[in-house]
């Protein structure tokens, strides 16, 4: 099917252009949603009439979305969730779930505005894109963590909180103590037998020196 798109559509095309679609994308998603209208000579005659308003009320929401965008730069969002120890969720994280967090956190959006291509199934730090317009959009960071303490962790380090890596973490510190304190034990003896021996020494040469002279 041909339409005439009203708007930039990722990866298909921006205002103004003719394209071919599948027909139920057409019908399901771009027609309904007001991105696009059949392309005919009716529909076409209408857009040229409309596209210099459209071009302005286009130009004006982008430059709000930019705004709006500038804000959410840097935005974290935190989320709670049951996990294993090896990080995988009891469960996921979807766009409903990003969307409800991101106007929590005073931005509000809707699901459709976020991408995503599959729910979030592990712990960790997920950047995920935000569509705020058809030409801008802006990545914010989610942090699904067990806790809200460990949230804070992974944020601060930039490494998922898994029991895992919390027992080898502990472990390689232990083995890393226990083999400090093996080397360091010869050497403390080595320098008290040097030390004793450098005591020794002058002690030795100085009879030597006054049985030289007695003599």
């Amino acid at each position: 099917m041909e339409i005439i798109l009203l708007e930039r559509v990722e990866k298909l095309g921006q205002m103004g252009d003719v394209v071919s679609v599948k027909p139920g994308y057409a019908r399901n998603f771009l027609l309904p949603q007001g991105k696009a209208l059949r392309a005919n000579k009716m529909n076409l005659e209408r857009f040229q009439t409309e596209k210099s308003q459209r071009e302005a009320d286009n130009l004006a929401r982008r430059s709000d979305a930019e705004t709006e965008a500038g804000k959410m730069e840097g935005l974290a969002v935190s989320m709670v969730r049951a996990a294993s120890e090896m990080g995988q969720l009891f469960g996921s994280v979807n766009s409903r779930d990003i969307a409800d967090a991101v106007t929590e956190a005073g931005f509000t959006i809707s699901r459709a505005q976020v991408v995503m291509e599959k729910s979030i199934k592990t712990l960790g730090l997920h950047e995920t894109r935000i569509r705020l317009h058809p030409e801008v959009t802006v990545t914010v960071t989610v942090n699904v963590a067990r806790s809200l303490d460990e949230a804070e962790t992974q944020l601060r380090t930039g490494v998922a909180v898994t029991g895992m890596m919390d027992d080898d973490d502990d472990d390689a510190v232990e083995d890393v103590a226990v083999e400090a304190a093996t080397e360091a034990a010869p050497a403390e003896e080595a320098g008290a037998d040097d030390a004793e021996a450098t005591v020794d020494a002058p002690a030795e040469s100085g009879d030597d020196a006054a049985e030289d002279t007695d003599a």
